[in-house]
């Protein structure tokens, strides 16, 4: 039997949320936007152990690759915008918490 192989071996396992259903009857678009940031966030948190602090060191090229990391289905330009504006929203100094 082989063990699993962690994509970053230098990091510690942290417990994560049991996952819940989804609500039924929402139109398709809000499950796709749902889905979409949810994405978007585990490449930031992902990019970020990694190394990269700043929006601008997240080419599109950088985020894909983590993606296939991390064993992320490859995002989309509009996913990939999206982790930008994330790690923007969390950056040091540029209004976010740090």
């Amino acid at each position: 039997m082989t063990a699993a192989v962690r994509p970053f071996p230098d990091l510690p396992a942290l417990p994560t949320l049991p996952t819940k259903r989804l609500p039924a009857g929402r139109p398709r678009d809000w499950y796709e936007s749902h889905n979409r940031r949810l994405k978007a966030m585990r490449l930031a948190i992902a990019l970020l152990h990694s190394g990269a602090y700043r929006p601008e060191q997240a080419t599109n090229r950088r985020i894909r690759r983590t993606a296939e990391r991390i064993g992320v289905r490859t995002p989309s330009n509009a996913t990939c915008r999206m982790v930008r504006s994330l790690m923007l929203a969390e950056a040091p100094g540029r209004g976010g918490r740090g």
